[in-house]
């Protein structure tokens, strides 16, 4: 194996997205990004590829040859020894590059895959805590994914091994998409029950706990934790769409093999988008289930539980009390509570009420709402937005005067209730030429519906930021939005980097690109 397969799936990850965040603050701190990198300074002639077909196929076996220490397609000895090096032109070189990533990633990962099964799932101590309905819920079908993942490494392994100028992967991937991917939706789908299940099995079984505390302390655990294995499958199909994008970027335009990796990038993001929807539908019931139980209305009521229906944000916001003009007022009773629940169609209004229950006197739907902010209004009115309902429950217009905690909440409120409000900033998918952009170098998991959970070295358009720390922004490589704290990122300052990165995420979305518009429009509801 090469030096990625012996490391497992999550160290490879840490490292590959880490060499990423460097490398892009490296080309950021450059005044011309395109300065050649060491690996493109090969002589300039070249010669037809073709005459590298003749030479016999080596013997590059990736799940056997466990002794290697290289880690780039260029470090091969079979490569280095062959000649290729001085004859490939620096770009093919670098698509060779990214291949060999997509399948060396691939071996990693089953064979962290194989450590989940092997080492903690077929475990006899914990085969006898757990009843056979825990472990369904929590190894889901871990077993026909690490299948899918070995059949797909064959195949990848197989094409290796025809030549040393891999001559593509794209065409395999979507091949695996169409047929095999599936299990992924389906392990995936069951996440939101495994996490409970784990959660509540270290809670009630403490022959459990100590089970899994002393499979975690092996040694060919790296110190990795049980949670880390079982997230692989979502963690991976993520990261084999995010691979096929850096080979699309670097493939001839309008070639065979940019069309291969167009096709294979929209099947994955089929694939991703479904496992997506899985997770969300799963939480999103039990989450309706319960906030029904806690409405009580003070209007006619309104039926809450939809199939199609989803919370966006919830909160306490300050509803100021009488007319507009009261602003010489300076009591404490100029403001009272209010409590909103948000929904991706409609708007509820309440007031919480003893019990942990909520009364609703008024309601609007989603699209019926527009907001407003006041400005420069001195310190009581800092933070105050006007909420207008064009229809409310009595189907007439009405009008909130609303003060939020902080800007960030007033911000994040106006963007929820009005998502078609113009934005500081532009989004990229107006074409604007250069915009604000960050990337990620902390991860972060969302605490809010309209939070956005981010990857170390993600990359993001910045359609709006707040005084106070807080960064509204849309991911490049799918187009989703979503609040974060600023801290997580560093801001991209080079034009030309953020010009190239606006340019690459063009061309992977130029196939699709009028129905992209449609579907990111529709999920920012």
């Amino acid at each position: 194996l090469c030096s990625f397969l012996g490391l497992l799936y999550q160290e490879y990850r840490d490292k590959s997205t880490r060499e990423e965040i460097e490398t892009r603050r490296l080309q950021d701190s450059q005044t011309d990004p395109e300065e050649t990198s060491p690996s493109d300074e090969t002589p300039s002639e070249a010669e037809p590829t073709s005459t590298i077909e003749n030479k016999a196929p080596p013997q590059i076996n990736l799940l056997r040859n466990s002794n290697s220490r290289f880690n780039l397609w260029q470090d091969l000895p079979e490569v280095q020894n062959s000649g290729v090096l001085s004859i490939l032109q620096p770009d093919e070189i670098k698509l060779q590059e990214a291949m060999f990533e997509l399948v060396t990633s691939e071996a990693s990962y089953y064979k962290s895959l194989n450590l989940l099964v092997s080492h903690f799932m077929e475990n006899e101590r914990l085969k006898k805590i757990l009843h056979q309905s825990e472990a369904h819920i929590l190894f889901s079908n871990v077993l026909d994914v690490m299948a899918v993942s070995e059949r797909f490494l064959l195949d990848l392994e197989q094409r290796v091994e025809e030549n040393i100028v891999i001559s593509d992967v794209c065409d395999i991937v979507y091949q695996h998409t169409v047929n095999h991917f599936s299990v992924y939706i389906t392990y995936v789908s069951n996440q939101t029950y495994q996490e409970r299940t784990y959660k509540q099995l270290l809670q009630d079984k403490p022959a459990f706990r100590e089970v899994i505390s002393q499979l975690e302390l092996d040694p060919k655990c790296k110190g990795l934790s049980f949670s880390s294995f079982l997230i692989l499958p979502f963690q991976r199909i993520t990261r084999l769409k995010l691979l096929v994008q850096n080979i699309l970027k670097k493939v001839e335009e309008k070639s065979d093999r940019e069309s291969t990796a167009l096709d294979a990038h929209k099947e994955l993001e089929t694939v991703v988008k479904a496992c997506n929807e899985g997770v969300r539908k799963m939480s999103r019931t039990e989450q309706m289930i319960s906030i029904q139980k806690k409405l009580e209305f003070k209007i006619k009521s309104v039926p809450i539980i939809s199939h199609s229906r989803w919370l966006l944000k919830q909160g306490e916001l300050q509803q100021m009390n009488g007319p507009k003009t009261s602003r010489t007022l300076r009591t404490k009773k100029l403001f009272r509570e209010i409590y909103l629940f948000l929904f991706n169609d409609l708007l509820v209004i309440c007031r919480q009420i003893p019990g942990d229950k909520y009364q609703v006197f008024d309601s609007a739907p989603r699209g019926l709402l527009r907001v407003e902010e006041l400005e420069d209004q001195g310190q009581s009115l800092a933070n105050v937005f006007i909420l207008r309902l064009l229809e409310n429950a009595d189907d007439r217009e009405a009008s909130y005067m609303l003060k939020a905690s902080s800007q960030s909440e007033m911000k994040r409120w106006m963007i929820s209730l009005a998502p078609n409000r113009r934005t500081k900033f532009v989004s990229f998918t107006s074409r604007l030429v250069d915009c604000p952009q960050i990337q990620c170098v902390h991860p972060y998991v969302a605490q809010q519906p309209d939070e956005l959970s981010l990857e170390l070295a993600d990359v993001l358009n910045i359609l709006d930021k707040t005084d106070d720390g807080w960064i509204f922004g849309e991911r490049l490589h799918d187009q989703e939005r979503g609040w974060f704290p600023s801290s997580m990122g560093e801001e991209i300052l080079n034009p030309k980097i953020r010009a190239q990165n606006l340019k690459e995420c063009f061309r992977v979305h130029k196939s699709d690109d009028s129905q992209r518009r449609k579907l990111g429009s529709r999920n920012r509801q």
